[in-house]
């Protein structure tokens, strides 16, 4: 079967800095959940930008490849195209609306969904996580950083994408959060059949949470494979683990 998402000989520049990306390409399967690992500067960011086609807006270019979703070629597709063909981020920082209450940051990802189909889909996120129902007429602003995470996440579950693309889930977290989190996650990518490419520092719990990773290295995959297989090799202790603690 096809890959919901492809990325084929992709290369991504920016105004006198060359190429961020360079010759890259992955697939991400129908339900599957990816990994996309690798330092700071590898060039994560980037390609989640020419994903979703913001990648303009940063003042980078593609300067070569092709990016395809559930086969179709979307070339300069912008944005909200992508959304409605059934893609959504969870953005590195989270950025919620921090003067909206949770509710009303649901409602913002709820709003590509026919109205018949909103309180359904707002009851199934508090259902996933109970903390938001708890506080969904608090100003998210005053959210706990876990807490904003959760909103960031059900804000892009709630339209009920077929592929979720997640920057830094991690970041600016406590361990235990992050790991709980990354459980909620996972129950959303088994009952939602949700597709997922996770960008990720943490590389040991990225790699227990998906099936299959790539890794940059300055712009090129450097491993790619099950991810069990490349939690083991010798290359990925070298290129990332080598200097990451347990």
């Amino acid at each position: 079967m096809e890959p919901l998402f492809v990325i084929e000989g992709l290369s991504v520049g920016y105004a006198r800095k060359g190429l961020a990306l360079e010759d890259v390409s992955l697939a991400v399967p129908r339900g599957g959940v990816v990994a996309l690992l690798g330092a700071n500067g590898a060039g994560k960011t980037t390609l989640i930008r020419a994903a979703t086609g913001l990648i303009d807006f940063h003042g980078g270019a593609v300067a070569a490849g092709a990016v395809r979703f559930d086969g179709q070629l979307l070339h300069r597709a912008p944005p909200h195209v992508r959304v409605r063909l059934g893609m959504a981020q969870v953005p590195e920082g989270r950025l919620v609306f921090k003067k909206l209450t949770v509710e009303d940051n649901l409602n913002v990802g709820a709003a590509i969904l026919p109205a018949a189909q909103r309180k359904e889909s707002l009851a199934s996120v508090y259902a996933m996580f109970p903390r938001l129902q708890e506080r969904r007429s608090q100003a998210a602003g005053w959210l706990s950083g876990g807490e904003q995470q959760m909103l960031a996440l059900g804000r892009a579950l709630i339209g009920r994408p077929r592929l979720l693309l997640v920057d830094e889930l991690s970041l600016g977290l406590a361990p235990l959060i992050v790991r709980a989190i990354y459980r909620q996650l996972r129950s959303a990518a088994e009952n939602l059949g949700t597709a997922m490419l996770v960008v990720e520092q943490n590389a040991r719990l990225a790699l227990e949470f998906a099936s299959h990773a790539y890794v940059l290295d300055r712009g090129r995959v450097a491993l790619a494979g099950p991810a069990a297989e490349i939690a083991a090799s010798d290359a990925m202790r070298e290129l990332y683990l080598g200097g990451e603690g347990a």
